[in-house]
């Protein structure tokens, strides 16, 4: 008897412990999702273009960090929107255009990498660059969690100052 009670509480314990599982991560429609990601950066290039702050703002998850070149990582939608006002404002008669691009889905998180440019009004183009963005599923809408940029334009060389005592 003392067999049978020990073989009981090992069946148990088995099964709770297959009861607790993870669940499978939500996996979606592929296909949509993606294109839902690619929409969205379409949707970030077209306010941007606009100068329409708060259509980007609303694209990034309350926890976002925009991260972009030559400035500090901004953490805070006022951050955010301080960054963006002031980069934009320097942008004005510009237009942002969305290069090639690859997207990938893996369930409530995406990534996107592409290239970017920069057109003037005349439609010439005075810069170039790429961007790298997770995007994270939050109550079925997909939002901006982490983004960042950088230039092709190499950065201007810093002057270094004489060393002491070669005046």
């Amino acid at each position: 008897m003392h067999t049978l009670t020990k073989a009981a509480w090992v069946a148990a314990g088995l099964l709770a412990v297959a009861g607790c599982k993870p669940s499978a991560p939500n996996v979606g429609d592929t296909k949509a999702d993606e294109d839902a990601v690619r929409s969205g950066a379409a949707a970030w290039a077209e306010a941007y273009s606009k100068g329409d702050i708060d259509a980007i703002l609303a694209l990034y998850a309350g926890d976002a960090v925009l991260m972009p070149p030559g400035a500090h990582a901004a953490g805070t939608p006022d951050a955010m929107r301080d960054f963006l006002t002031t980069d934009i404002a320097t942008s004005a008669g510009t237009t942002l255009d969305m290069g090639d691009s690859t997207t990938g889905v893996a369930g409530d998180f995406a990534w996107q990498s592409g290239t970017y440019s920069v057109k003037n009004s005349a439609g010439a183009t005075v810069d170039t660059g790429k961007y790298l963005a997770v995007w994270h599923r939050v109550d079925g809408k997909w939002l901006i969690l982490r983004n960042m940029w950088n230039l092709d334009t190499p950065r201007a060389p810093l002057e270094m100052p004489a060393a002491p005592g070669t005046n």
